[in-house]
């Protein structure tokens, strides 16, 4: 813009010139002034330039705010273990499982929400927290080499749960739902969803497999796992384990299937939980701070429409020097 003002001013005055010598053309045009055009096109350029800024969105002051939502507490306990790799359902269970964890924090609103990974040790993957999208982030990352010691040890992840829940009232609906194909299973996780049912906390499981069973493939082969023997390892569905657990933790025990039957199962029990005021710590939008740009741009446009090309008697008559 700058570069076709400058060569548009220069073609004027070229064209000027074929009339005659520029100070004769001053006199016949006395009003006239070169100058109110220029400062006319870099008021426009400068209101512009500030537009895009503000087009832009400039945000600052951002802080921490402590906010009441009213909701539940959940924490996720996913199984990682080998067997989670069988393909009775598609691409195979530990996949079908994070796709229904996924779907499952789509339907949250004011909830908390944490997630726990077990084999035959169990760990916090994710601290409860409202920030369903960082939380999301961290669900392709999910595999069974996260835990090196093999295993099913759901008590260890129940009682790892019953720890992990921020909030200690009893008037806040907690809950643990525990995914898992139940084979393996190595602690007393029976014992530990009735203790945490005792505390108020209820303790849901979903089955995932089928109970006929499924090969474990091995990764980045075409083979499959085999016991000493060399016979082919067939990971079933325990469905009975998994339905005394639920029952222990005064929950519901749900099969998955390749649908989202078992999640809308979950959340119809979610929804029927206590829902109370929750503080949640939560990072703050940013500030908008386009008022005073846009304010500039108006006083820019304004001063540039009032400027006229010709010359202004009034202002002629100051003299600073």
């Amino acid at each position: 813009m700058v570069a076709y003002h400058i060569y548009i001013t220069y073609d004027k005055k070229k064209k000027l010139k074929l009339l005659g010598e520029y100070p004769l053309l001053q006199s016949l045009m006395p009003k006239y002034s070169f100058r109110r055009e220029t400062i006319k096109f870099y008021l426009l350029l400068t209101a512009i330039l500030f537009s895009i800024l503000l087009i832009a969105r400039p945000q600052f002051g951002s802080k921490m705010e402590t906010v009441k939502r009213k909701g539940v507490e959940l924490i996720i306990a996913l199984d990682i273990s080998n067997s989670m790799m069988a393909q009775d359902l598609q691409p195979n269970r530990l996949e079908k499982s994070k796709q229904m964890v996924i779907k499952l924090m789509d339907e949250l609103s004011d909830d908390k929400v944490g997630l726990i990974v077990f084999a035959g040790d169990a760990f916090t993957q994710i601290p409860i927290t409202s920030d369903y999208i960082s939380a999301k982030m961290f669900m392709p990352s999910i595999t069974p080499a996260l835990i090196p010691a093999q295993g099913t040890a759901i008590g260890t992840a129940i009682d790892l749960a019953m720890h992990s829940f921020k909030s200690k009232e009893q008037k806040v609906g907690r809950s643990i739902i525990v995914i898992t194909d139940g084979e393996n299973h190595e602690d007393d996780a029976v014992e530990a969803a009735k203790e945490a049912s005792e505390k108020g906390i209820v303790v849901h499981v979903v089955g995932v497999g089928k109970i006929e069973g499924s090969p474990i493939p091995i990764d980045q082969s075409l083979n499959y796992k085999k016991d000493r023997a060399g016979n082919v390892v067939i990971s079933k569905l325990n469905e009975a384990m998994c339905q005394e657990i639920a029952k222990a933790g005064n929950g519901v025990y749900v099969r998955a299937d390749n649908s989202n039957r078992a999640m809308k199962s979950i959340q119809k029990e979610i929804d029927k939980m206590a829902k109370a005021e929750v503080e949640s710590n939560i990072y703050s939008e940013y500030s908008e701070q386009f008022q005073f740009i846009a304010l500039l741009v108006f006083i820019l446009l304004l001063v540039e429409f009032f400027t006229l090309q010709r010359k202004n008697k009034w202002l002629d008559k100051i003299k600073l020097f």
